[in-house]
């Protein structure tokens, strides 16, 4: 799952960047909600978890809210919040969130409604011939089972959400390795070399196809897939 952070707490933000990645998130991280909106407006996100530790910010993040829900593919709205009432969260959930915790908030309980939000949006999307199943980490193609590591895992969403279109080495880079500042190439390399093994051994007809010197493409044709929405437009070349 693609999934926008923002806190304006340095310590929050690297508690929840790493629990939010160990659950096999690629999550990208905001400081205040201005420029999350415009992370936002430039690339779609599964989730967007917004966070408040002080109630004067209640406000601000209401409007947020609605300048959030109003996108394009709108993603899910979960707040986290240091401190409100009942009647404060009724707020923000009239503003448009889509999940609201008060602390002591549970990180598995986050989690999981997020998954469940993101099952809701999949289902109203219409079934598909290939999907990812974030519970047991599987490829599903057709019926078929493929078991993924989590660099796999966060390659092939990315892969889908531009089935039958090509992908930039540096986007694919960014997606799946969301924590790092400087791979190599070579690195993408040799997970899609693993995931064509996987695919070619459990006789799926979907192929991950090289685009010399750009990047890769996932061709969905053969198996009559379907895509994620976009994981965003590179301008890598």
């Amino acid at each position: 799952m693609r999934v926008l952070l923002c806190s304006s707490s340095a310590a929050q933000r690297s508690y929840l960047y790493k629990a939010l990645s160990e659950s096999l998130n690629s999550v990208e991280v905001s400081d205040n909600l201005r420029y999350a909106a415009y992370l936002a407006s430039q690339e779609p996100f599964d989730t967007v978890m917004l966070c408040a530790g002080d109630v004067h910010a209640h406000d601000g993040l209401a409007d947020a809210l609605g300048a959030f829900a109003g996108l394009p593919d709108a993603p899910a709205l979960v707040v986290a919040l240091a401190q409100a009432t009942p009647a404060d969260c009724a707020k923000l959930l009239r503003a448009g969130a889509d999940a609201c915790f008060v602390q002591p908030w549970s990180m598995l309980e986050i989690q999981e409604r997020m998954l469940a939000l993101r099952r809701t949006a999949l289902a109203h999307a219409g079934p598909c011939a290939a999907r990812l199943d974030p519970f047991t980490r599987d490829l599903i193609v057709n019926g078929r089972r493929i078991a993924l590591t989590t660099r796999e895992y966060l390659l092939v969403e990315c892969l889908l959400r531009h089935a039958n279109a090509p992908v930039a080495r540096e986007q694919l880079i960014r997606y799946a390795w969301p924590e790092k500042g400087d791979v190599e190439p070579s690195s993408v390399n040799l997970v899609v070399s693993r995931l064509r093994r996987k695919l070619i051994t459990h006789g799926a007809r979907t192929r991950i196809e090289t685009l010399n010197r750009y990047g890769y493409q996932l061709d969905l044709r053969g198996d009559a897939g379907c895509a994620l929405p976009s994981c965003g437009d590179s301008q890598d070349n």
